[in-house]
């Protein structure tokens, strides 16, 4: 088995919680996430990724310009109140309700916020608990000299990708634009777009 499918393993029974003879993948989460709780600010610079092999994935390596942040993300649709007049459950507008933009969409916008010269390439999950969220994003320093001559990643320097966690463009944020469906493209999605709000919240 190779490196990268060995901590995939490792990292799927960490979330799993399972319980291992030799390692417990339990014990350890835990001790993580009290870690990550404990962090005064949501977003946290961080010197490795905690999942190798998904970050490589997603356009991680380590060199200069290339930039790894922890964001805590709370759970929950948010706060919704009942309306004061009387109506019937019903109508109520309180159960069910979801925002427009997932939890990691959040966490790359916060991200983004916090490192105004960077643009966030792509995020995954962590770890949760009880009240949080916990995403590592990827991010790319746009003025950096060994971004701008990296013939792979200096895409990200031209005008057009500019605010790319803002304007729905990363890969999170395309699924909350319903561009990323089961059934894909051409004939039998042409409702999924331009949101998963349009058209009844079908696509949900």
């Amino acid at each position: 088995m190779s490196l990268s499918k060995q901590i995939e393993e490792t990292i799927r029974n960490e979330l799993k919680g399972k319980k291992n003879a030799d390692y417990d993948y339990n014990a350890f989460y835990k001790k993580r996430l009290i870690d990550y709780r404990k962090e005064k600010d949501a977003v946290v610079r961080v010197e490795k990724p905690t999942n190798l092999s998904r970050a490589k994935k997603l356009g991680y390596a380590a060199k200069q310009g290339i930039l790894l942040v922890r964001i805590r993300v709370r759970k929950g649709s948010g706060l919704h109140r009942k309306p004061v007049k009387g109506r019937r459950p019903k109508r109520m507008g309180v159960a069910k309700l979801t925002p427009r933009i997932s939890t990691n969409g959040m966490a790359e916008q916060k991200a983004s916020v916090k490192y105004p010269n960077c643009e966030v390439i792509n995020s995954y999950l962590v770890g949760e608990d009880g009240k949080n969220k916990y995403y590592e994003a990827i991010l790319y320093e746009r003025d950096n000299p060994a971004i701008i001559s990296d013939k792979k990643r200096n895409w990200v320097c031209e005008k057009q990708h500019k605010g790319r966690a803002f304007r729905g463009l990363t890969s999170a944020q395309k699924k909350s634009r319903g561009l990323q469906t089961n059934k894909g493209k051409g004939r039998g999605s042409e409702k999924a777009r331009p949101s998963l709000r349009a058209h009844n919240r079908k696509q949900k």
